[in-house]
């Protein structure tokens, strides 16, 4: 990772992902653990949209699922009874929502290329509101 991905990541840091944990931890009516392996996120060539892509293919599938799910008290509490921890990765084999979430003791993984299949928010969260609902 070189010096322009570092800045474009480290301002994501600063000022996109508080508004966004934020957001999500509003959503879900509790406070939620984030876990982010930041340096695996970084694309050569493509710092200059860190902020659309790691909020469409992260974040945007997560604040459209919890909506869904969220939506009334039963929701929330459902949530809160499985999901306690969203821990983000990039281990470069995953491109698609099909392999891109796992929710295991409590911790939701989201393992997804940074730049691939960026727009395609509506099937990951689709994929993200099942795989949550089947634990619910």
């Amino acid at each position: 990772m070189g010096l322009v991905e570092k800045r474009a990541i480290k301002s994501f840091q600063d000022t996109k992902f508080p508004e966004l944990e934020k957001e999500i931890n509003s959503i879900a009516g509790y406070p939620i653990e984030f876990s982010v392996e930041w340096d695996t996120l970084a694309a050569p060539d493509y710092a200059d949209r860190y902020e659309e892509y790691f909020t469409d293919i992260y974040f945007k599938p997560i604040i459209e699922t919890f909506k869904f799910i969220a939506a009334d008290d039963m929701g929330k509490e459902a949530l809160k009874e499985i999901l306690k921890k969203i821990h983000i990765k990039n281990d470069g084999t995953v491109t698609s929502e099909v392999r891109a979430y796992s929710i295991d003791g409590g911790v939701l993984t989201v393992n997804h290329d940074p730049v691939v299949n960026a727009h395609h928010i509506d099937y990951r969260t689709k994929k993200l509101t099942e795989i949550l609902s089947e634990k619910m």
